[in-house]
């Protein structure tokens, strides 16, 4: 792939990962140099932000900690701003690995894709697969969307995400605020978008905890529904 044709901007959310993030930015430059890199610090009050810049990743610094669907939409508004063809968005904690940027990035670079998902449950990569009350959201998730929306994304969940400048621009303009990964698919979906699904492999974090770790599952899957159907709602009255 001929990634020096295209334009791409590697998003990277962080709150407080002091210890993953330096790693996560010298991994991503070492696959993808040609890549620009934006760290989003998300209001850490540790040394995110400067492990971020020793690293050798762009930052911006968030006045207070705003939550990840504000971080991230602050990654595509720079991205539509500085006219980039290609976003993809990794998370900060080092969970993803940054190996298989090429193969979610090339159903966009060949057209085929306006919005690619890394999915762990595609094949049986042997990476970590979460706990078990977290694939029990998951699965509820792969079917509510399959419900409402006819797209089956088996990982609705993750992070690991690549966009071409379609979608950029729809993000920028409006992204799920709180646990946004899931609505984020109905809401490109809504749009038109061909999204599609590509196997990788994840890892769990080395150091720190996640920042969703007190959110009982029950909880997340109620919160996210409610803000899904209320989009499609808000959509039909549209």
């Amino acid at each position: 792939m001929n990634i020096l044709s295209k334009k791409i901007l590697i998003i990277v959310p962080a709150f407080n990962e002091r210890g993953n993030i330096g790693r996560t930015v010298e991994e991503i430059r070492n696959i993808a140099n040609s890549a620009d890199i934006l760290v989003i610090d998300d209001g850490s009050w540790d040394s995110t932000a400067q492990e971020a810049c020793q690293a050798g990743g762009m930052v911006v610094s968030l006045p207070f900690n705003l939550g990840i669907g504000a971080a991230v939409q602050t990654g595509f508004k720079y991205a539509q701003r500085h006219q980039y063809d290609i976003a993809v968005q990794i998370d900060g904690d080092g969970q993803h690995d940054a190996a298989f940027l090429y193969k979610i990035i090339g159903p966009i670079y060949r057209d085929e894709a306006d919005m690619v998902v890394g999915s762990r449950f595609l094949e049986k990569s042997g990476g970590y697969q979460s706990s078990f009350s977290r694939r029990v959201g998951i699965n509820f998730f792969v079917h509510l969307i399959n419900v409402l929306t006819r797209v089956r994304v088996y990982d609705p969940t993750s992070g690991f995400r690549a966009y071409n400048k379609k979608i950029i621009a729809l993000f920028a303009e409006y992204y799920p605020y709180d646990f946004p990964e899931p609505e984020a698919i109905v809401v490109a979906q809504q749009a038109g978008a061909r999204i599609v699904e590509m196997p990788v492999a994840m890892r769990k974090r080395e150091q720190g905890d996640s920042s969703i770790r007190y959110m009982k599952t029950l909880y997340y899957m109620v919160k996210v529904t409610l803000a899904i159907l209320l989009h499609m709602i808000r959509q039909k009255k549209v």
